[in-house]
């Protein structure tokens, strides 16, 4: 997949493309679903298949103070995009200026003039121009005018999911607001049905208080600065994955760690076991790693004393071998040296 930065950076070459736009955040099973439509329409058209989005999000910019929490930064977004089998993704700095655009305006010159669409594939609830005027009958009567077709995406719904992954079989909206509650909620699984993956947050180890290594359970600490959205405070089963693709189950912790009357939220990782045993020192700091949230084990509570955390924490243990076992994906144990 291509990654333009901005109009300037597209070819005039690029030819003929079929369009997608939106704020992709988390690229969903219903993102997926509508680049899945684009990119068979693209291959029919015999077309590059085309997505724009926004950085940073649009909300960021109207209204910065009451902005949701983003499941995914710019660089998982782009992964995910490129995982879907477009060809190109547009990444437009969202400004002031060009949220004023009219919404014909807009079309015009980021559509038409760009990047010359045949077709147009879209959900039919897509707003675009200055304060959302235009909608998806808006941009059937630009595609008429500007002669490129417009082809409609219905919603995709999900059946939602149990704490323990298994369906309801009550179909929801698959959207980010959707996955965003049940983050709030510490439901992973909800979420990840919704994803059509584990929800993560991925970010550089840092130095933390190594009150867990003193304890026998030494973590990897991610910095403040992680993206994704972290979810509600508690202990999660998960994976742990490094930047040479190296995955451990990991038990998760979530919180300020109330034991120690802690101040500030915290996402740390107990890794249970190690691909290289031939490695002396499992040394992770500066390391960026993705941490997956599974399923949700229990949440956070304030021990009376360290020998009721300790007792709590190797039963976390145990419940995180017995959730990612559950799930087809646990691993034998190994010996383990981190902070």
């Amino acid at each position: 997949m291509r990654i333009y930065y901005g109009l300037d950076e597209v070819p005039p070459d690029l030819g003929p493309t079929v369009l997608t736009i939106g704020n992709f955040d988390g690229v969903h099973r219903g993102h997926q679903h509508v680049l899945a439509q684009l990119n068979q329409t693209a291959r029919r058209r015999g077309a590059a298949a085309v997505a724009l989005t926004f950085d940073p999000h649009p909300a960021l910019v109207h209204r910065p103070e009451s902005a949701p929490q983003l499941l995914t930064g710019l660089g998982e977004k782009l992964d995910r995009l490129r995982s879907s089998g477009v060809d190109a993704a547009v990444v437009l700095n969202y400004t002031p200026e060009l949220a004023g655009h009219t919404a014909e305006d807009f079309i015009r010159r980021y559509f038409v003039e760009a990047l010359n669409p045949v077709a147009v594939v879209i959900g039919h609830d897509v707003r675009f121009g200055r304060h959302n005027q235009g909608d998806f009958s808006t941009m059937v009567g630009l595609g008429k005018a500007y002669g490129f077709e417009v082809i409609g995406v219905d919603d995709f719904p999900v059946e939602s999911q149990t704490g323990s992954g298994v369906g309801t079989g009550a179909p929801r909206r698959c959207s980010s607001t959707a996955i965003r509650a049940g983050l709030q909620q510490g439901d992973v699984a909800a979420a990840a049905g919704m994803l059509g993956r584990a929800h993560a947050v991925v970010g550089e180890v840092v130095h933390g208080e190594a009150r867990g290594r003193e304890l026998g359970f030494p973590t990897a600490n991610l910095s403040q600065e992680a993206e994704g959205m972290v979810p509600a405070d508690g202990v999660y089963a998960g994976w742990v994955t490094d930047a040479h693709h190296h995955r451990w189950p990991a038990a998760i912790s979530v919180g300020s760690n109330p034991t120690f009357d802690g101040l500030m939220r915290v996402v740390e990782a107990h890794i249970l076991d190690r691909a290289d045993e031939q490695v002396e020192d499992f040394d992770l700091y500066g390391q960026r790693l993705r941490v997956e949230f599974v399923d949700r084990l229990r949440g956070m509570v304030a021990y009376e004393g360290v020998e009721k955390l300790v007792e709590q924490m190797h039963k976390d243990v145990e419940d995180t071998r017995r959730v990612l076992a559950a799930s087809g994906r646990a691993t034998p144990v190994s010996a383990l040296r981190a902070e």
